[in-house]
């Protein structure tokens, strides 16, 4: 997968996205960055990503999301040879569960 190098990405992004604090302030903030279409989609290739993770085939994410066979194809092959951007959130998520399971 193509890496957007230093040199090619503007830090100010996501340094302005680590300090957001609360869910609100980060669904504002995207709000005022990303058109609804832009956000629809985000939204929907991350659905994707929890769905393939949860071990659901294609034909069943087509038919809950409405994600293209495509898209369904390039979440995967992120969660497979990506960056581990998914897999990152999958284990802090994982890690949250069995801290409430043992409070």
């Amino acid at each position: 997968m193509a890496r957007i190098t230093k040199k090619e990405k503007s830090d100010g992004l996501y340094q302005a996205i680590l300090t957001l604090k609360t869910e609100e302030e980060v669904y504002n903030f995207f709000q005022d960055l990303c058109t609804v279409t832009e956000l629809r989609a985000m939204e929907q290739r991350f659905e994707v990503a929890m769905l393939l993770k949860q071990g659901m085939i294609y034909n069943d994410i087509l038919e809950r999301t409405g994600a293209s066979s495509a898209t369904i194809s390039r979440v995967n092959r992120s969660l497979s040879f990506g960056h581990g951007g998914y897999q990152i959130f999958f284990d802090r998520l994982e890690a949250q569960k069995q801290t409430e399971e043992e409070a």
